[in-house]
């Protein structure tokens, strides 16, 4: 886990990065990944916020949602960014039970105090059209029920581009990273600009 702070008394805004190895940097070296990268861009906006990548490769919702309470706790988030449920997906675990822990997620960090957003996955094809159709949908159920900011897909744009990608066909390179933030800038940028 990798933690960037400003110093202390500049620090006036905290966003909490909540996700697997897609967050995490896995395969390239952490200043490369899109999460540092957001750090700088937020910077250049708001001087005073502080990034948390509390980040893990492998993590499952259901790992999220035991590790969260001691990091809200500990942090008091304005923002949590919960990027998971890729994991879930790929083990073929219940959508039933990846709806329920994020589900958890959005109310504990909502019951904090923290505004949520919601990064989406999708799932290859080979998984069938019935089960990556259940779990697309669960993000964008749930942005809508639970009243919460969406970005659908964390890797919109990378889909046709294996250049871009690692050698295992899932991990984004490091000059896909930039492509990623893209994607969830815009949505971030104006949870902070509304923050009072």
């Amino acid at each position: 886990m990798m933690l960037w702070v400003p110093l202390p008394s500049l620090a006036t805004e905290t966003v909490l990065v909540l996700g697997d190895s897609l967050s995490a940097a896995r395969g390239i070296e952490q200043k490369q990944g899109w999460v540092y990268l957001l750090r700088q861009r937020l910077h250049q906006m708001c001087s005073g916020c502080q990034v948390v990548n509390a980040s893990i490769s492998g993590e499952t919702t259901a790992g999220g949602r035991s590790r969260l309470p001691p990091l809200l706790a500990r942090y008091h988030p304005a923002i949590l960014v919960v990027e998971l449920g890729g994991n879930d997906g790929l083990q073929g675990l219940p959508i039933e039970q990846m709806t329920n822990n994020l589900e958890d997620i959005i109310d504990d960090a909502q019951a904090g105090g923290a505004k949520v957003l919601l990064v989406g996955m999708r799932l290859p094809a080979n998984y069938g059209p019935a089960y990556t159709r259940k779990f697309h949908a669960v993000y964008l159920r749930l942005a809508h029920q639970r009243h919460v900011a969406l970005v659908p897909f964390l890797l919109a744009g990378l889909e046709n581009r294996r250049d871009l990608f690692q050698p295992d066909g899932i991990h984004p390179t490091a000059a896909a990273q930039t492509m990623l933030l893209d994607n969830v800038w815009p949505v971030l940028r104006e949870m902070v600009q509304k923050q009072p």
